[in-house]
Parts: C-alpha cells; structure tokens; sequence
C-alpha cells in the first residue's frame, strides 16, 4: 500500500511506505483482474453515485490538522517465521494478551477502532488466526527484519536498522488509535504484519469519496515458507470478516493496491473486494478496492 500523505500522531512524521497490497507470492490467481478497465474514477464504477458524500466539517479539519497511515502495505516476504514467539495466544478477557513469559499486558482502548486487540482468534483454512497488537520492545526486531527483505523493501520503502521501522510504528503506537500496527500470528507464530486504520481519518479519505468508519487494511507476509500457498487471500478474507464483526459501524473495509499489481489486486477480488475505481495517490495510481457489509452473504 503506496504512502498517501505521511502519517503524523503526536507530531511525528515516519517514514513513508511505498507498498502494494499483497504482492504476487500470495495471490491466489490472475482470475478477477480482467476487470480493471483503467477508466478514470466515476466512469463505469461506483463513485459516480457516492460523489454528494462529503466527510463531516470535523473530519476534515482533523485530517488537515493530523496525518493518518497513510501506508499502502501487503508486500509478501522477509526472513523467518518469528520462530520464539510462541507466547503470543489469545486475549483472555478482551482487555489484556497474553505475552511471552507468561506475562500480560493491558491493551489500550482503542476508540477508533473498537480495540483490534480484543477481536480474539478466528479459524481459517490455514489455522487459528489472530491479530497481535505490536508492541515495540517484543516486536520491532522481527518487523525490522521483515522490512529488510528485498520484495517487501520494493513496495514499503521501511529498509535499514531498526530505528527506521520504529520511526515507522512510533507514531502509530503513541496516536489517537486511528492506526493500529498489528502481527498476524497463525497457530501462535507471527508470520505477517497488518495495519487496520480508519480510511475515513486518513489522509486517503482525501482521494475517494470517504465514508464514515470507512476501515483500512495494510498487510505484508512474513516468512518465505509463508508466500505461495494461497495464505494472502485467506487471511485477507479473515481479516475484513474481523473487521465487520467487530465494528457494526463500519459498512466498508477498504484497501489501495497499486493499479499496475495486477496480481494484488486479483488476490483482494478473491478475498470478497470489489474494484470500486482508480485513484490518484500522491505516489502512485491505485485500484481502491472495497468490501462491503452489505454484500458479505453473496461473497
């Protein structure tokens, strides 16, 4: 997911990430990509009828006032399994995650996003599935080194020593909430990052006609024993399923592959996405795709 304008909570600018959504390692298949028209927003998609959608007068001034995520993620690859981190399990009583050592941590409330951190564990086709909330100490090493594989350096632009990833979460962990930086761990082992953010808060929202509670999904797989076998789709589909369920406000969860990905985009059309249109971001023309509540029993 390509860098809309930088992220900025609490004052401070991370780096900018040059991402795609899901890279070709995790694609599903091409099937679904012969829909893209290259067409210019509002001609032959649906926003055309949503154009007299305009965000609330304090939105726009918060947005004006205070990047959002801005990060366009889903590179797929990075170096190891996150092999020691069995200690990440499920939220015991929807406030507080177990942690490695058998300690636990309180989550903060995250308003905005109705506190990812208590969603719990789902079962998918490729195990029990659950968002992590990062925390810096335990996880930067690992995300670090993520960053500094080559196909996921391609896309997030986030390669280097370790500051530079922090300089990256920092804000995000010492925010507002709009932006939570999570791991996806798969039968206890992290093997993905995300970044569920509110579109509707970001600086996105400036590029599309933006909806209220409009979610966001960023997203990279880990490990390279990770890419290949169908887990990005999957996931995706959990993920946006998570989502919903959890944020009855929220009628769209959203994403912007970059247009030229074709096999991005194809992996979020089989995850239930619909192309809605092309989109021009700040460095590069996206395929803003969407999954809607409404049409959640039909996909």
């Amino acid at each position: 997911m390509s860098s809309t304008d930088a992220r900025t909570d609490g004052g401070a600018t991370p780096a900018t990430a040059h991402t795609d959504a899901v890279t070709d390692e995790i694609a599903d298949a091409g099937a679904g990509a012969d829909k893209l028209t290259g067409s210019d927003p509002g001609a032959g998609t649906d926003v055309a009828d949503t154009l007299d959608l305009r965000l609330p007068d304090e939105l726009v001034d918060l947005i004006a006032g205070q990047g959002g995520t801005g990060g366009q993620s889903n590179g797929s690859a990075g170096q190891g399994t996150g092999a020691g981190f069995s200690g990440y399990g499920r939220a015991g009583d929807g406030t507080r995650a177990h942690v490695p050592g058998g300690t636990s941590t309180a989550l903060a409330d995250d308003d905005l996003l109705d506190n990812v951190g208590a969603w719990g564990p789902v079962t998918t086709r490729s195990g029990v599935f659950q968002l992590v909330p990062v925390r810096m100490e335990r996880d930067l090493p690992l995300i670090s080194r993520w960053m500094n594989d080559p196909a996921v350096a391609a896309f997030w632009e986030l390669e280097g020593p370790e500051s530079v990833t922090e300089n990256h979460l920092r804000p995000q962990l010492d925010g507002d909430g709009r932006s939570v930086p999570c791991l996806g761990v798969l039968d206890g082992t992290p093997m993905s990052y995300w970044e569920i953010y509110r579109a509707d808060l970001d600086p996105l929202a400036r590029h599309y006609p933006a909806r209220p509670h409009d979610t966001g999904v960023h997203l990279l797989i880990g490990g390279v024993a990770n890419r290949g076998r169908g887990l990005g789709t999957g996931l995706l589909k959990a993920v946006a399923d998570l989502v919903l369920d959890h944020r009855p406000p929220c009628a769209r969860v959203v994403a912007e592959p970059d247009l030229r990905n074709t096999p991005s985009v194809s992996a979020f059309l089989s995850a239930g996405f619909r192309f809605s249109a092309e989109v021009d971001l700040p460095d590069k023309r996206a395929a803003l795709m969407i999954r809607d509540r409404a049409l959640r029993a039909l996909l």
